[in-house]
């Protein structure tokens, strides 16, 4: 979530009343987060969450709402959109829009994930990954080994001072990820991004949504576990009773198979490298883009710690 594409009263009118929404009477950007603009409308129907897909065509958009759908049929906390137009009909600046009722819940700092938390955000990614297997549409992802280094690419092509030691150690280690591959891991509908900022919790530690499936893909299951461990169990280091309620929660309703226990520290290596990259390209070189900002040295950190650690 940040803010990129403006939105107008007039054009947030138009959402507004394409959904049956009566008229808006206001317009409040949203900063937080990195790939789409986002946000909080107030209509007379009461105040909505109104996103600009800045990446994402009508198919990509079809994609996210019908896998939506289908999450919330088999009871998984995600976010409601509101009806009334097919994916991609409206448009702000050529770019597709969606419209989804307000989530409530807290979102909790690291400081405060606890073992129950960890415990909870496993389990869920298990049940989604359960559902996801029974999801009929199919899409790669966007931020597959090889669009990251398409971004890789580009961000070494600028040959900026401070990042030069980074890009080619990150280069180093794609490469090294390529090599040690498995292509027989399991895989499914991955969230990708499951992060802090994008769950909700009613107290103490029931999740109340789990928002922002727009990059949602097929990928190895052990890849999305990964992601989540390296979002929420890291503060300064990896914290090992967070780790292991996590992997619980997950094994308690799918357990890992003997592949994805062996491919788990190289999942990792990759979730780290991938958001360390993606928050150079997303964050650090979109000096005057508003949003909040997100250190991409803290994923290098991971890496290294996740390096540190070894596989064994």
């Amino acid at each position: 979530m940040a803010v990129y594409t403006k939105l107008t009263l007039a054009d947030a009118d138009r959402i507004a009343r394409a959904h049956e929404l009566g008229a808006a009477r206001g317009v409040i950007g949203v900063p937080a987060g990195s790939v789409n603009s986002n946000y909080l409308v107030d209509t007379d129907a009461g105040r909505r969450f109104v996103r600009i897909y800045e990446e994402q065509g009508a198919d990509g958009v079809a994609y996210e709402w019908a896998l939506l759908d289908h999450l919330a049929d088999a009871g998984l906390p995600v976010p409601r959109r509101v009806p009334g137009t097919a994916p991609g009909e409206l448009q702000v600046a050529g770019k597709p829009t969606a419209v989804f009722e307000l989530v409530g819940g807290d979102e909790i700092c690291q400081a405060g994930v606890t073992p129950a938390h960890a415990r909870a955000v496993g389990g869920f990614l298990a049940r989604a990954h359960d559902a996801g297997a029974r999801f009929e549409r199919r899409r790669p992802s966007r931020f597959g080994r090889a669009q990251v280094r398409a971004r890789l690419a580009t961000v070494e092509a600028l040959d900026r001072p401070e990042l030069r030691a980074a890009t080619a150690e990150l280069r180093a280690t794609l490469d090294a990820l390529d090599r040690d591959e498995d292509p027989g891991l399991p895989c499914g509908v991955i969230h990708g991004d499951l992060f802090r900022d994008n769950v909700r919790w009613r107290a103490p530690t029931a999740i109340e949504a789990a928002l922002d499936w727009e990059s949602a893909a097929d990928g190895p299951l052990v890849f999305d576990l990964a992601v989540a461990i390296l979002a929420w169990c890291y503060g300064d280091a990896l914290e090992p009773a967070l780790v292991g309620a996590m992997r619980d929660g997950y094994e308690a309703l799918r357990p890992l198979d003997a592949r994805e226990r062996a491919g788990l520290h190289h999942a990792l290596l990759g979730a780290a490298a991938r958001f360390t990259v993606t928050r150079i390209t997303d964050y650090h070189l979109r000096d005057g883009a508003d949003q909040v900002k997100k250190d991409w040295r803290r994923f290098l950190d991971r890496l290294h710690a996740v390096q540190a650690m070894g596989r064994a």
